[in-house]
């Protein structure tokens, strides 16, 4: 018997990870998808999220901590392999209320210098709105 084929979701994510949406992917493996952000805030701005539906951060439990790492680990990949420096990029999560998109996001945003003004305050760093991966990963260990 043959899996009956994904159906839409109200979440846009969701759709990209099932292939409903044209979406340029530049990595996934069975736990995470990356693609570029339609909202750019420099030259390179990618989005890793989960493969699973994962409302936000403060949504995590201990057992997705493997998967925070994993999401990380990829963003810092991704960032090397187009010879961009972790010391010029800026790595973060929107913390809920504030964020647009209700599926868990890791921001890999480069070079960091060449952030405009609004982009500087959206993903500001460490701020009430914008949190760290090792905040994220130490509200969940």
């Amino acid at each position: 018997m043959s899996t009956p084929a994904a159906q839409r979701s109200n979440c846009i994510f969701c759709n990209i990870v099932n292939k409903m949406e044209n979406t340029a992917i530049v990595y996934e493996d069975k736990d995470v998808c990356v693609f570029p952000s339609i909202r750019p805030a420099s030259k390179f701005h990618l989005l890793i999220i989960p493969k699973r539906h994962i409302e936000d951060a403060k949504r995590l439990t201990p057992n997705d901590k493997d998967l925070v790492t994993k999401m990380l680990e990829v963003a810092q990949g991704q960032l090397a392999k187009n010879n961009f420096s972790l010391c010029n990029s800026r790595l973060g999560y929107h913390w809920p209320p504030l964020r647009s998109i209700k599926h868990l996001h890791l921001h890999a945003i480069a070079p960091e210098s060449e952030m405009g003004f609004i982009a500087r305050f959206i993903y500001k760093k460490n701020s009430f709105w914008f949190v760290s991966p090792e905040y994220v990963a130490s509200r969940i260990s």
